[in-house]
This record gives C-alpha cells, structure tokens and sequence, in this order.
C-alpha cells in the first residue's frame, strides 16, 4: 500500500511539473490512465488478499477436518481392538459351552441307557411279581389262619409285634430279633400255633 501511495505521489509531482508545458494535456491523460491502472492494482490486491484470507480459512477447515478424521479413525480402531477382545472371548466361551454341551450330552445318553436298563428291571420285578406275589399272598394268608397271629407292621426295625388270638386268650407278641437268635423266634412263634386240629 506504501508504495502505491508513493507512486501516487510521484505521478501528482509530475503533473505539477508538466503542467507547464505543452505536453501537459498528454500527460494528464498517461497519469489518469496511470491512475487507473493504480485503481485496478489495488482492486487486484484487495482481491488477491480476500481470496487468500478465504484460501486460509479454507486451508483451516479442511486441516481441521483432517484432525477429526483421524481422531475418528483413531477411536474405531480402538473400538475394533475392543470388539476384537470381546470376539476373543466369546469365542473362549463358546469352546467351553461346546465342552460342556458335549458332556452333558454323553451324560444324557447315559441316563437314557440307565433308564431304559431300570425300566426293563422295572418290567422283570413286575413279572416276577405277579407270579410271586399271588402265592406270596396265599402263603401269607394261609400262615395268618393257622397262626392267628396279627402282625404290627408299623412297628420299629428289628422288632416283631403282634397278636396271637389263641383258643382262650388274646396275647401280645413283642420280640426284639437283634438280640434273639432267628431259630429261637421262629420257634416261639410256632409254639403258639395250636396243633390239635
């Protein structure tokens, strides 16, 4: 800007020297067109000077645009390593889960095995059972009219209770089988069967 001002200035001393003279005429007319070509010089670098200050502002926004970028890219990498543990150890996870599907699996067949083994078990205590417990019963009932013994069948383990409902007199039957030898009990017992039929 000082320069132009002082190009101005030598153009305004020029035309005051030139006044005099014949040629005055022409060189008002070279200094306006001096003048002009001045103005044009300073539009020019008004100009220049906004389209710089945009070119920075410009520059700016792009660095800082830039900046934001690779802060984003930044963080999804760290988001991508945490993602990438996470993947890690669901994966772990899932190894284990599969282990222990695998077991409880091979558990599970055992069981059905044990279950289908109990179930025919199940089925031969049943056939054996409708084939014992009938002669079991008759058995049990033909003891109960020769014996008339009632039995206490909800007594304490290792004692024997009851009734004997002899010819004259009903008599309590109480025998501690830990301490009585099995011959001696069944021998007792017997004895109270009357065998004069």
């Amino acid at each position: 800007m000082a320069a132009f001002r002082d190009i101005e200035e030598v153009s305004q001393g020029l035309l005051s020297l030139l006044g005099v003279n014949r040629a005055e005429a022409q060189q008002r007319r070279l200094l306006g067109r001096h003048e002009q070509v001045v103005e044009r010089l300073l539009e020019t670098q008004e100009e220049a000077e906004r389209r710089l200050r945009e070119t920075l502002a410009a520059e700016k926004e792009v660095a800082q645009s830039l900046l934001d970028s690779k802060e984003q890219v930044r963080e999804r990498g760290a988001e991508l390593e945490q993602l990438e543990a996470e993947l890690r150890k669901v994966g772990e996870e899932d190894a284990g889960l599969q282990t222990s599907l695998t077991q409880l699996t091979s558990e599970l067949q055992e069981l059905r095995e044990m279950e289908a083994d109990l179930e025919r078990q199940e089925r031969e205590v049943d056939e054996d059972a409708t084939v014992t417990i009938p002669s079991a019963v008759y058995v049990a009932q033909l003891y109960h009219r020769i014996s008339k013994i009632e039995w206490d069948y909800e007594c304490e383990s290792g004692m024997i209770k009851g009734i004997h409902h002899g010819p004259r007199v009903a008599q309590p039957i109480y025998l501690d089988s830990t301490q009585l030898s099995k011959q001696f009990v069944s021998d007792y017992l017997w004895s109270l069967v009357d065998t004069e039929w």
